[in-house]
Order: structure tokens, then sequence, then C-alpha cells
């Protein structure tokens, strides 16, 4: 099969389904197979094993995250609000 330059992820679809909808899928599935760094152990091993399922392959750390990346943007509100009613 011939390799694919700018279409990545989504060269498996072909022409199908427009190319905006492929390219948002070529985000979604970037940062979905992506390491992050581990909350508990600090290195860059967190990599997703289900969905909002995340797994640091040092430590072992087992946590629930976002569909696609292990902090969505409503999590990270929740925490700013944890941390500022704890120093008050």
């Amino acid at each position: 099969m011939a390799r694919t330059k700018k279409v990545k992820m989504a060269g498996r679809y072909g022409p199908r389904y427009g190319l905006r909808v492929r390219r948002t899928l070529i985000e979604i599935e970037t940062a979905q197979r992506k390491k992050y760094v581990c909350k508990k152990c600090g290195k860059k091993a967190v990599k997703r094993v289900g969905t909002a399922i995340w797994e640091c392959r040092s430590c072992g750390y087992k946590f629930a995250g976002g569909a696609y990346i292990p902090t969505s943007p409503s999590m990270k509100l929740v925490e700013q609000a944890l941390s500022k009613g704890r120093s008050l």
C-alpha cells in the first residue's frame, strides 16, 4: 500500500467523509495516541487503555480522565476550583 503524506492516519478512509472531518480525526487521534506525563511519577509514560481510562506504563498508576486526552477542559476547571478552596 502507498505511503500517505498529508493525510496521516485518515488515509485509511481515502476520499470519503470530506476533508474537514478527516482533519479533525487526525487531530483527535494524534492527541489520543501521544504519550503524556504521569501525575504520580512525573515520567512521560501515560497511554490510553480504553475510553477515558489512562495508565502509566512506568509506575502502573491507572486513572480516569478525558476520552481522548488525560485531562479534559472541564477537569482542569474543577482542579483549579478545588485548589483555590484548599488554600483559603
